[in-house]
């Protein structure tokens, strides 16, 4: 990484990253970089939080383990530790990760909130312009962007008549930590997804009063099946049978355990679970213990919300409930169209256009990791693909200089046609009509190299 001073006619300071940029420092973002170092390239990760895995870390309540076993959910080349249980805690999860970025050496730059990215056609690099907490602006120039930020990077708040009106507590699942301070209250949660479920149910261990909006369909299946994860079964029977065949068994199975789920207002899809997650990558709920409290009338299931008023909340079906607080368990969405400016890979909705497994890689340079709604397993997956084709990428060399790489390239390319006149780069004014000597690495030769410029 080549840094540029500062100049008394620009704010921004200039870095050269010799390899890929990174935007996020999830799970994602960390397998690409583990991906990377094990093919020799060098990278830099920009995240906007102060920590790793912001999501896990600060967004997540207190009771959260992984809905799936470990071994689906670990990262490339770095298996859980054996005395972890099947499913680890998110404390234990929150460990495995800072061991992961502590075994392979990865330091992001943390406090660096990304507000463009654009692949500059001219020099045919990518610039990415960064804030970070103290109000300092960096541009990074690269020749690959890795969006690492998936498909949970902003809570998603939808929009009720009357809600701003309610006067009681409202805030978003990533804001719930525990029920303990809802002892003996009425909440409502907004949504019957694995968070909306699995809110229910501790509010209900806490001795809550909850009520579970359920808008639209839902699968419910058992965690686990004949003491099998319901998820590494499926994946068994697919690797034999065709997906809507498995999506029967699963069904017929998930019926015999759990029953009619329909009867307690819990109406199923009429796409299977497998192909519903597929085609429209809604994930089934993994049944933990919450069918059980509703069954049982202590999480009671509701329709569709009409309107908030002060105090109550009013039914699609004309019933009005009191209510003291709402959480809205509404799910999240990919932040992509904010920051990055480009339309060709990415969609207006923040997600890769082409469908899996070709929706890891774009144009000129552009990967996007975790984007796959196929969970950790899909991340790691795209962190291999994206490692494998940039370190085979054609002579890869490690510049110390960016005037290295555009004669190297043979792009005719300036420095004065990459940045403004008057940046400075190792002393030298980029409007200079001199030639700079600059050393280059070789890494596949393992030498240092002279390289000429001059205008």
């Amino acid at each position: 990484m080549f840094s540029i001073s500062d100049n008394d006619f620009f704010a921004r300071r200039c870095v050269w990253v010799n390899g890929p940029v990174i935007v996020g420092a999830g799970p994602s973002g960390l397998a690409v970089s583990a991906c990377l170092k094990e093919q020799g390239v060098p990278c830099v990760i920009l995240e906007r939080a102060d920590c790793i895995a912001s999501l896990w870390q600060k967004k997540t309540y207190d009771r959260l383990k992984l809905h799936l076993p470990k071994q689906f959910c670990q990262l490339p080349k770095f298996p859980f530790p054996e005395h972890y249980p099947e499913y680890p805690t998110k404390k234990q999860f929150i460990e495995y990760l800072e061991s992961y970025a502590n075994h392979f050496d990865i330091k992001p730059q943390f406090n660096e909130c990304v507000q463009s990215a654009k692949y500059d056609e001219a020099c045919r690099l990518w610039r990415v312009k960064t804030v970070s907490a103290n109000g300092s602006e960096v541009e990074y120039i690269c020749q690959w962007l890795v969006v690492a930020t998936g498909e949970n990077a902003e809570r998603v708040v939808p929009e009720i008549d009357g809600l701003k009106e309610f006067g009681g507590e409202v805030f978003h699942a990533c804001e719930y930590k525990s029920g303990e301070k809802f002892k003996g209250k009425k909440v409502l949660v907004v949504g019957c997804g694995n968070s909306g479920m699995e809110v229910s149910l501790d509010l209900c261990n806490h001795d809550a009063q909850p009520s579970m909006v359920c808008r639209s369909s839902v699968h419910v299946l058992p965690r686990e099946i004949f003491g099998k994860s319901t998820f590494e079964l499926a994946m068994l029977l697919m690797a034999w049978l065709p997906l809507w065949l498995v999506d029967k068994i699963l069904l017929i199975l998930t019926w015999f355990i759990l029953g009619n789920i329909e009867s307690y207002g819990l109406k199923r899809p009429s796409v299977g679970p497998l192909t519903l997650k597929n085609t429209q990558g809604k994930t089934p709920v993994l049944d933990i213990g919450a069918l059980e409290k509703i069954r049982s009338g202590k999480v009671k299931v509701v329709p569709g919300i009409k309107k908030f008023n002060c105090g109550t909340v009013e039914l699609v079906n004309g019933e009005k409930l009191e209510v003291d607080s709402v959480v809205l368990a509404t799910g999240y969405c990919s932040n992509v169209p904010y920051w990055l400016q480009e339309s060709e890979f990415f969609s207006k909705n923040g997600y890769p256009k082409a469908q899996f497994p070709n929706n890891w890689k774009g144009k000129s340079g552009l990967y996007a990791v975790g984007f796959t709604k196929r969970g950790l397993a899909g991340a790691s997956a795209d962190a291999i693909r994206i490692a494998t084709d940039i370190g085979k990428g054609e002579d890869w060399w490690h510049y110390q200089h960016p005037v290295d790489y555009c004669w190297y390239r043979k792009k005719n390319c300036r420095m004065r046609d990459m940045f403004a006149p008057g940046y400075v780069w190792n002393g030298w004014q980029s409007a200079s009509g001199t030639y700079t000597i600059s050393k280059g690495y070789n890494w596949r030769r393992g030498v240092s190299e002279n390289w000429a410029w001059g205008r």
